[in-house]
């Protein structure tokens, strides 16, 4: 989809990578530098055309569809847009196959770009494979957080992990450090949240009546005099749902610098604790493709996460659980 010509109008024939995609998302990739907003007027005026008919923002595209795209002449690049370089990078492949692929995600490296950053997890991806013929997130990890993150390499498998992950049937499990004393072995956490922008356009989510459902199971696995370790299931994935539910319930998130205690913060950053103690550990889920296979996954605690385990259990006595 490279290529397009602003003098005349051109075809594109629909390949399997993008069979079952919404025409207004493949015109938005194809017309990459495009404003949206003009995306949206060409397909209501109808210049754009599938199969010569004229379709809504809505359509479903299939294989082999001929999509006609209008003249478009793109605005030139800043100078700032133009240096911008994807660097290549190495990630840590979890599992792959023909449809997905799961990588292990670093802390501090945001999953794509945007928002004040120039490129993220998906963009190095597509970097370092130029060849291949669609990647795209199934979902998202906040740049804070590490672990396992799912990729897909098929529109098919892309829309079935989104039904997957929308209607329950991935099962993810996270480790979080969190302050002070954990008491119960098992609870369900259910506190709706509500997005919103703080004065200064920063996201931000908060428990709210008004807000939606959020269900989330904490598992205590270890109980120190001041540090509790936790694994956290989620059964909704509502933005910052782990880091809200466990702030508002008192026992905030280690290095967590959104809703975190900040003063508490300093002092782990002091002890060598230079990020958020959040770690995507555990997926399952079926495969998109054949629901006859199963896939498990599970990814140790970096290393910067368990030497601060360490280091704790040389400085404070157990008071629940086995050594982790």
């Amino acid at each position: 989809m490279k290529g397009l010509s602003k003098d005349s109008a051109n075809w594109l024939e629909v390949g399997e990578e993008a069979d079952g995609q919404r025409i207004d998302n493949f015109l938005l990739r194809a017309c990459k530098g495009v404003p949206k907003s003009h995306v949206y007027r060409i397909l209501r005026s109808g210049e754009v055309r599938v199969n010569k008919g004229r379709v809504g923002p809505e359509y479903r595209l299939r294989a082999g569809d001929a999509v006609r795209i209008p003249p478009i002449r793109l605005a030139a690049p800043t100078a700032a847009a133009s240096q911008v370089a994807v660097p290549l990078r190495d990630f840590v492949i979890a599992y792959e196959d023909e449809a997905l692929l799961v990588i292990d995600k670093p802390s501090g490296v945001a999953v794509h770009g945007g928002s004040g950053v120039s490129f993220g997890v998906i963009e190095q991806l597509r970097r370092q494979r130029p060849d291949a013929r669609m990647l795209e997130l199934a979902h998202r990890l906040d740049r804070e957080t590490s672990g396992l993150l799912i990729v897909a390499k098929k529109r098919s498998a892309l829309t079935h992990l989104h039904d997957a992950f929308r209607d329950g049937g991935i099962n993810k499990r996270y480790l979080a450090l969190v302050k002070g004393c954990w008491r119960n072995p098992l609870q369900h956490v259910r506190l709706p949240l509500l997005k919103y922008l703080t004065a200064g356009g920063e996201r931000r989510v908060s428990v709210s009546t008004e807000g939606k459902e959020a269900h989330s199971i904490v598992r205590l696995l270890v109980c120190w005099q001041n540090f509790s370790l936790v694994e956290v299931e989620l059964k909704t994935g509502r933005t910052h749902q782990i880091r809200v539910h466990l702030a508002h319930l008192g026992f905030p998130l280690a290095g967590d610098d959104k809703y975190g205690d900040f003063s508490w913060n300093k002092t782990l950053q002091k002890a060598g604790l230079r990020r958020m103690f959040l770690h995507a550990a555990k997926l399952a889920f079926r495969h998109p493709l054949d629901e006859d296979r199963k896939i498990a996954l599970e990814a140790s605690l970096p290393q910067e996460l368990r030497s601060f385990i360490d280091q704790i259990e040389c400085h404070e006595e157990r008071a629940y659980g086995e050594a982790f």
